[in-house]
């Protein structure tokens, strides 16, 4: 039998930062992205996941960070699998803490990828932990103190943005009609007349610029509204029709490789939050 667990859940009074307890074995996390940060502290096990071309691992106490918008996937070394907590703060959350702390303009930057920081993985783990039992206050008192440990400790602020002020104007003319076409994408030849660019030159650009082609950036851009449909109390059968999945199965597989939970799941968990 397996022992594989994983919950992902929102605290009410957490309304911009998702969590996630998991003990994985044989799941494998795909190559994806979150819109706002992944701040992950290992409990057991260890963890090996892709992050811009390097394979790196992480063991136990370790904090495993990945910024925005940043392809990486995940998966287990050892036979036991690893366990972990992980925080998503919203880039908007994380922004406002360093604001009140006086810290430079800009999206903050996280530029190593494996910390071993005991103090900081401590308050992250107690912020979890606090947000797992219902506990309002020393949910978002913790969580307030776990982001400005590392924002003071490990953020940097120069250079962000850099990939998105350089993206090629086909690239994001591409992803913009992507974005608008979940449905009925269009082929890659299609896509690159209406940016203006040959095929394969677009298909080099794009995944330069997002670290993805096109159609895994698309199941991306799915699997992201998918969330935002089943929070809204959408049937994960009507949702997958509505994202461009080709059915439910479909819509399942992409979001568990993604989110790290099957559709259903995570709705019943967000809904009980």
């Amino acid at each position: 039998m397996s022992q594989e667990r994983a919950h992902y859940w929102r605290h009410p009074a957490l309304p911009n930062v998702d969590l996630l307890r998991a003990r994985f074995i044989t799941h494998r996390f795909g190559r994806h992205v979150h819109e706002g940060y992944n701040f992950s502290v290992i409990e057991q096990g260890v963890e090996e996941f892709e992050h811009r071309g390097t394979l790196l691992r992480a063991g136990p106490g370790s904090i495993v960070v990945v910024n925005p918008d940043t392809v990486h996937t995940g998966q287990a070394v050892h036979p036991e699998g690893w366990g972990y907590r992980g925080m998503y703060p919203s880039v908007e959350l994380v922004a406002d803490v360093a604001a009140e702390l006086g810290l430079p303009q800009g999206t903050p930057c996280f530029p190593e990828t494996v910390l071993h920081d005991p103090a900081a993985a401590q308050l992250l783990s107690a912020a979890h932990r606090a947000g797992e039992h219902g506990d309002a206050l020393a949910a978002t008192s913790l969580l307030r103190s776990a982001l400005a440990g590392m924002l003071q400790r490990h953020a940097q602020y120069s250079g962000t943005g850099e990939v998105s002020s350089a993206m090629p104007d086909s690239v994001r003319a591409a992803r913009d009609i992507l974005h608008g076409r979940l449905v009925e994408p269009p082929s890659l030849e299609e896509l690159a007349e209406a940016v203006g660019a040959r095929p394969f030159s677009l298909l080099r650009a794009f995944r330069t610029a997002t670290g993805l082609p096109p159609h895994a950036y698309l199941n991306q851009v799915r699997v992201r509204e998918a969330r935002r449909l089943l929070d809204a109390g959408g049937r994960p059968a009507e949702v997958a029709t509505r994202t461009g999945f080709a059915d439910q199965a479909h819509l399942t597989r992409h979001f568990k490789r993604t989110i790290g939970v099957p559709p259903g799941a995570y709705q019943r968990a967000r809904a009980a939050a």
